[in-house]
């Protein structure tokens, strides 16, 4: 048998209301193609209007999902979300050590309605562990802002913030300018060797839960499909700007996107 590309093994929680986390996550690998494996840090009962409880897993078991998935199946990406604390930070970091394979680091933080998804004390191990072993790294302006202590609002203001977090080990960050003012969105990826931009219009829409899981799925999917990094960057950026436009306009809050568009018409 030939070797499959596009195993995605998902380290992240788990959102009742299907538009973020591991349901967003599983959706959005499978929609471009890839496996999605996972292994879940926290049950959230959730809605578009928010989040009204967390249950975190313990970190043995996560460990134990990581290591029956990594042992059998095999990762050509791993993507991170959730984490809740220092102890899961530290386990996940033990995780991406035990595997060459690639990882996207989504530095999950709060949720879209607000819920705080990463204990204060957890974001200096976020920082130190998790930061460096990040292949990338996908902050938006707020979690980029907790991370690196610097003003992030502008778009000057991420690229000063990428550069703190290349200096702090990261392979690559993808600095997300959705938090950040204008009629116009700009993620700005970064390495030690340059940058690219992704610009486009920002859509009026309160359909966005979900959008950074699914961009760091999306990236995570194109990796493992053995995709360069700003190719893999393009795809997602584009496949998350048309699952926002065809958002099925579920829910009274904060909507999810249409995560299977790429599949309509196919049957």
């Amino acid at each position: 048998m030939a070797e499959h590309r596009g195993r995605v093994l998902i380290i992240a929680g788990s959102d009742s209301g299907g538009g973020a986390g591991i349901q967003a996550d599983i959706k959005t690998v499978t929609a471009l193609g890839g496996y999605a494996a996972t292994a879940v840090t926290a049950i959230t009962v959730q809605n578009t209007l928010g989040v009204t409880g967390v249950h975190p897993i313990p970190p043995a078991v996560v460990e134990a999902q990581a290591r029956a998935v990594l042992d059998d199946i095999g990762a050509d990406a791993l993507k991170t979300g959730m984490l809740g604390d220092v102890e899961m930070v530290e386990t996940v970091a033990a995780i991406l050590d035990s595997t060459r394979a690639p990882a996207v680091v989504d530095p999950v933080m709060v949720a879209k309605g607000g819920a705080n998804l990463l204990a204060a004390s957890a974001i200096e191990a976020v920082r130190s562990l998790m930061v460096p072993r990040a292949f990338l790294l996908t902050p938006n302006a707020p979690e980029a802002q907790a991370l690196t202590g610097l003003t992030v609002e502008t778009t000057d203001d991420l690229r000063r913030a990428g550069e703190a977090l290349l200096a702090l080990g990261a392979q690559a960050v993808l600095m997300k300018g959705g938090h950040v003012a204008g009629p116009r969105v700009i993620d700005i990826l970064m390495t030690p060797q340059g940058e690219t931009s992704f610009e486009g219009e920002r859509l009026e829409t309160r359909h966005t839960h979900g959008t950074g899981c699914t961009l760091a799925s999306a990236i995570a999917a194109g990796l493992a499909q053995g995709l360069d990094l700003p190719d893999a960057v393009a795809r997602a950026w584009a496949y998350v700007h048309e699952a926002m436009r065809q958002a099925p306009g579920f829910g009274a809050g904060h909507g999810p996107l249409d995560h299977a568009w790429p599949l309509r018409g196919r049957a």
